[in-house]
């Protein structure tokens, strides 16, 4: 399959070129030239089928013309070894939980899926000794995701940068402590400027003679393409447990709440919609960085610098996905809101909501998945099921939640051997000239 770029100035590219590239020359995002639909079968026999086989069937959709059936099954097979199961909250509202991975964050399934496409490609046709590079920008659980999802693998090296300051020390430690092939860059900024950072390095001609570049931000669609499976997962489980109705139309009465920062995750659900997965309507919940929500009511679309919040992962003024789903729905704003409707949530709110919450059901929130149940909440109707994506553990905020809830929140193992290792970053400042002198010496 063909990947074009969404600002039509690039030449289209394969696969591979698009995931070693991950962002086209015209500085557009790569999409898929088609999206296939799943046969009618696929879908009235979901529910008998593992995460690993469903997957599977939508992994051979989207990559099934460029990698052999059997080196795709084990790259499934090697990603999806956690469950992310939907959890009841409270009558009509559930969590689809996907913060079982090895970071205990949603990134996790693409950041695995891309570490071993990319593998797949080196190992398959090597066409020099050096060395893959991966730029990624985090504003928090995407530098754990990828810095754990490529650790150790041979032939490529990651390079995170993040905000100084601005990410929770858990999340800190999950890619400041593990040496190896990951460097860790503490930029002097907010997250835009890491962002920043990475798309001018792709676009710097001398920087890519030095080295060969590409990033395992959503950007990459070997990223955010693979977090299609979640949805489809969690419409397995409801429908496996009898919790959907079904419209003449074949629509569910299944409306899904993404909290929404860099618009990655709620992008591949749009997908997996495109791919005839019934799900009647999205809602993209913002914290105070509401860009698209005001899109959503206006039309126009106004990036403006982003703000520190108490769900920092979603601390983004300008995503970069946006440009996919105008993509997606021809630049459409009728067609967008029609299918989409937002939310927007200051730090005040966030606290209410988790307390809220936590009172009346025992639910322990994180920030981030407080901006989805509120939204829902708010927008559901008395007809249909809500699913809330909780995108990480509330331990990885502990600080946070312990003193909004007033408990003390278990740490899980993994984490806390994060937090046993030795802090390992280079600081700088968020000038690219900075940046590029520091590239060209690696």
């Amino acid at each position: 399959m063909k990947y074009f770029s969404t600002n039509h100035q690039a030449p289209d590219a394969t696969l591979r070129e698009a995931v070693e590239r991950g962002l086209a020359p015209d500085r557009g995002l790569y999409m898929p030239e088609k999206i296939k639909a799943l046969p009618p079968s696929f879908y009235e026999h979901i529910d008998e089928m593992t995460f690993q086989e469903m997957s599977f069937e939508v992994a051979k959709a989207f990559f099934g013309d460029d990698v052999d059936e059997q080196s795709l099954k084990q790259i499934v097979d090697e990603t999806l070894a956690f469950e992310t199961p939907v959890v009841p909250v409270e009558r009509g509202i559930y969590a689809l939980e996907l913060f079982h991975g090895p970071t205990l964050a949603f990134k996790d399934v693409g950041a695995r899926f891309m570490a071993r496409l990319l593998q797949y490609f080196i190992k398959k046709d090597r066409r020099s000794n050096n060395r893959v590079n991966v730029l990624v920008a985090t504003s928090g659980d995407t530098g754990s995701a990828v810095a754990n999802g490529f650790l150790g693998v041979d032939g490529i090296h990651v390079y995170v940068l993040y905000p100084k300051g601005k990410v929770s020390k858990i999340q800190e430690s999950q890619f400041t402590t593990l040496g190896q092939n990951i460097t860790a860059l503490e930029v002097d900024g907010v997250f835009d400027d890491c962002q920043a950072l990475v798309k001018s390095a792709f676009m710097d001609s001398e920087l890519n003679q030095h080295m060969a570049l590409t990033s395992a931000n959503s950007i990459n669609v070997a990223r955010f393409l693979p977090q299609a499976f979640y949805y489809f997962n969690a419409y397995a489980q409801l429908k496996r447990s009898g919790q959907l109705c079904f419209a003449k139309d074949g629509k569910s009465n299944l409306v899904v709440c993404v909290p929404s920062g860099n618009f990655g995750n709620i992008t591949a659900g749009l997908f997996a919609a495109r791919m005839g997965l019934p799900i009647k309507h999205f809602i993209a919940s913002n914290n105070a960085n509401d860009v698209f929500y005001n899109y959503l009511q206006t039309g126009a679309y106004q990036p403006k610098p982003s703000k520190q919040t108490l769900a920092n992962a979603m601390d983004v003024g300008d995503p970069s996905n946006f440009a996919r789903i105008l993509s997606l729905y021809n630049n459409s704003w009728e067609r967008i809101k029609a299918d989409i409707s937002g939310a927007t949530y200051p730090d005040s709110r966030i606290r209410e909501t988790m307390r809220a919450c936590y009172t009346s059901t025992d639910y322990v929130l994180d920030p981030h998945g407080a901006c989805g149940y509120q939204a829902l909440k708010e927008q559901l109707g008395n007809d249909e099921v809500g699913v809330f994506l909780e995108t990480a553990h509330p331990a990885k905020f502990k600080e946070k939640v312990d003193d909004i809830l007033g408990i003390d929140i278990v740490i899980p193992q993994r984490l806390q051997n994060f937090m046993k290792g030795k802090k390992q970053s280079v600081e700088t400042d968020s000038s690219f000239d900075s940046f590029k002198s520091f590239l060209m010496q690696e």
